[in-house]
Formats: structure tokens, C-alpha cells, sequence
């Protein structure tokens, strides 16, 4: 026989299911709905946050309407974002980095051309002109 808090949690499920499993377009729209209600009081919410958060996790995975973006995210090379993402904090342009080399390399390792990466030295040297370990950079 199911404890009674069992019951009641069961219960509650029922009548907002997306909180454990996503289905359709219109639970994904009041999942994030009910997510912006809930973080107002994070403390409180917590755990009904990190349920629901995991529920909107996979349908983001796996749902068609972002497949797209799910692969451009998987071909990014991670520590090409953060860099892009440090530069957009600090008000960087490709002529602003001198550890990467020049204005046209700083280009072509922030567009992935082909043989133009991060290297090894140039991570150490972002980390320490941004403060940041270099192994965020690989």
C-alpha cells in the first residue's frame, strides 16, 4: 500500500503530468510557464524546479522543433563560445586579442576555418588575460 504523501503526489502529477514528461508542444509552453512561476521563490521551489527543469531538458533534446539548433550546438567548438562569449562581455573585437595572433587569425579561429583552432598556448594566455581557467577554453 502507497504512503500517503505517495498518493497525494501522485494525484497532483495527474492533473499537471509535463511536470514528469513532456508530449506535446502545448505541455512544453506550460512547463516554461509554470518554470517562470516557480523561480520567483527558488528556495521554495527547488526541488519542483530541478523535476521540471529535467522534463524540459529532454523535450529540448529530442524534440524535432530543435533539432537544428541541438546540432549547431553539437558542432561548436565549446572553447570558440566561451571566447565569444568573454569578447561580448568585454567589448572585444578580433583586434583586441593579441595572444590569438592577428586581426585575420583571430578571425578565422572565431569562424572555424578549416585548420585554425585554439591551440594549447592560446588557452593559457585567454585564461589568464580573462581570469579564467584555460581548461574552459578546450
Amino acid at each position: 500500500m502507497l504512503s500517503p504523501a505517495f498518493v497525494e503526489i501522485r494525484d497532483a502529477l495527474a492533473q499537471v503530468p509535463f511536470v514528469a514528461h513532456i508530449e506535446t508542444q502545448d505541455d512544453y509552453q506550460q512547463a516554461l510557464e509554470m518554470m517562470d512561476q516557480l523561480v520567483d521563490d527558488y528556495d521554495a521551489n527547488k526541488l519542483l524546479i530541478e523535476i521540471l527543469a529535467a522534463s524540459i531538458q529532454r523535450w529540448e533534446d529530442q524534440a524535432a522543433e530543435f533539432s537544428g539548433f541541438n546540432a549547431t550546438v553539437a558542432a561548436t567548438d565549446r572553447g570558440v563560445a566561451v571566447l565569444k562569449t568573454l569578447m561580448a562581455q568585454h567589448g572585444l573585437g578580433v583586434a583586441d586579442l593579441p595572444e590569438l595572433g592577428s586581426k585575420g587569425n583571430v578571425s578565422k579561429i572565431l569562424n572555424g576555418a578549416e585548420g585554425k583552432k585554439l591551440t594549447r598556448k592560446h588557452m593559457e594566455a585567454l585564461g589568464k588575460r580573462f581570469g579564467v581557467p584555460p581548461v574552459l577554453f578546450f
